[in-house]
């Protein structure tokens, strides 16, 4: 496994600057996972930071839990909590920026034309 950053070079190291992953001395995720998000998402730099963020939050809530020792509390659920809301708002970025499965209707011939123009004015009233 492998960790490399080199800001704003590939969709990899856009990722990692959105989740803050940026030091190479105590590294979150390592290149191939990443990159895994990536191919999840479809290649949207958005959606891979959304699921990163969404994954560090699960994990701070399995370690870290809401403990209380002497004077030190740790509190993984509103950590998690504030990645999650993190996520949403990458989440809504990545819809009003068209990165969001769309559909293309082709037309070959004069009658397919008159069908799109019809089925579009039904569809849009």
């Amino acid at each position: 496994m492998t960790w490399s950053y080199s800001a704003g070079a590939t969709n990899k190291d856009n990722v990692r600057m959105l989740i803050t992953d940026v030091d190479s001395t105590n590294p979150i995720f390592q290149n191939e996972e990443i990159t895994a998000f990536l191919t999840l998402a479809a290649d949207s730099v958005l959606l891979a930071s959304a699921m990163a963020l969404e994954t560090i939050g699960s994990n701070e809530v399995l370690v870290q839990k809401v403990i209380k020792l002497l004077d030190l509390q740790t509190d993984g659920a509103s950590v998690s909590r504030e990645l999650r809301m993190r996520a949403g708002v990458l989440r809504d970025q990545a819809a009003t920026m068209g990165e969001t499965f769309d559909i293309a209707e082709q037309v070959f011939n004069q009658f397919g034309f008159r069908e799109f123009i019809t089925k579009d004015a039904q569809r849009n009233g």
